[in-house]
């Protein structure tokens, strides 16, 4: 089974407008409310390549509810942590000239609703994939991460991490099977600005010295990158498309490559181009990828 951890999910409301001015009355003329939160959008793009997650994590309020709601609607199962205080966040998306993002901050989350998220992960077991994901609200511990990774180390599960700088740094002693930095998120875990390929594959070998499996790094329009454990390097230039929402398209990345490596029995290349298919999919949608657009982009990759 795949479980999903997202420790502050959110609705997200997208807005569009021709031109926002700060300080003005602004009219949209186009505006949507998703359940969002890095590791749901793993389970969403999940379902829609065919394959079951439960995803896990903290929700509040009348927003938690209305994740849940949408997460039902897609078909995805959830065992989310309940709590009674606050309300899941709300993060306000707004794409004109540029983009604009205002992130809630989330409901606190006291140490025995951490607990309970503990119970849960402990009744997995081995065989299953479990990908952490996203950034932790701050009244979480900074070393949730890694609590939770010790305490399934042993277990023989396939740990994916999809989060920023220490928060992946600090788990990598415990050889997670997947990490999926950006190249941007790559550099500054070294203090560096990685100009080529070259540079990004020679700072992936070092995730790697510090225990990583393997990696796979995201270049936004300019494709990816994958280096697997046994040394072999992958690139694949992104697809033909017109960017049209980049929300959630490393997320599906995530899901596109776990669907393309259980899909093909561990063919890493196959994982691989699956998981570019599915990142520019939702990159060139208004919503996160469908099995139909990755197999459409899959002709022009493999």
């Amino acid at each position: 089974m795949i479980y999903t951890v997202t420790f502050n999910p959110s609705l997200d409301y997208i807005l569009r407008l021709d031109h926002f001015t700060a300080g003005e009355i602004n009219r949209v003329n186009y505006e949507q409310v998703l359940g969002g939160g890095k590791g749901i959008n793993v389970s969403i793009v999940l379902k829609n390549l065919g394959h079951d997650s439960t995803a896990l994590g903290f929700v509040a309020g009348f927003t938690g509810d209305e994740i849940k709601r949408q997460l039902g609607e897609f078909g995805v199962q959830n065992d989310f942590v309940q709590l009674e205080q606050g309300f899941s966040r709300i993060n306000v998306k707004v794409k004109a000239d540029k983009e604009t993002e205002i992130n809630g901050q989330g409901p606190d989350i006291c140490e025995a609703k951490q607990e309970e998220l503990f119970a849960k992960l402990d009744k997995l077991t081995a065989g299953d994939t479990l990908v952490l994901a996203g950034s932790i609200p701050k009244t979480l511990p900074d070393d949730i991460y890694q609590r939770i990774m010790a305490k399934l180390k042993d277990k023989d599960i396939r740990m994916v991490v999809d989060a920023e700088k220490n928060l992946l740094l600090n788990v990598l002693q415990y050889r997670p099977f997947l990490i999926k930095p950006n190249n941007h998120e790559l550099g500054d875990m070294f203090g560096v600005k990685l100009t080529s390929h070259e540079e990004i594959i020679n700072h992936a070998k070092k995730l790697q010295a510090k225990g990583a499996q393997n990696v796979l790094v995201s270049m936004a329009g300019d494709g990816a990158i994958l280096l697997t454990a046994d040394g072999i390097s992958y690139k694949c230039p992104a697809p033909k498309g017109t960017l049209v929402n980049s929300v959630g398209a490393g997320d599906s990345m995530v899901a596109g490559f776990i669907t393309g490596f259980m899909e093909s029995g561990g063919d890493f290349e196959r994982a691989f181009h699956m998981g570019v298919a599915t990142g520019s999919a939702s990159a060139f949608s208004e919503n996160l990828a469908t099995r139909p657009e990755v197999e459409e982009l899959l002709k022009s990759i493999a």
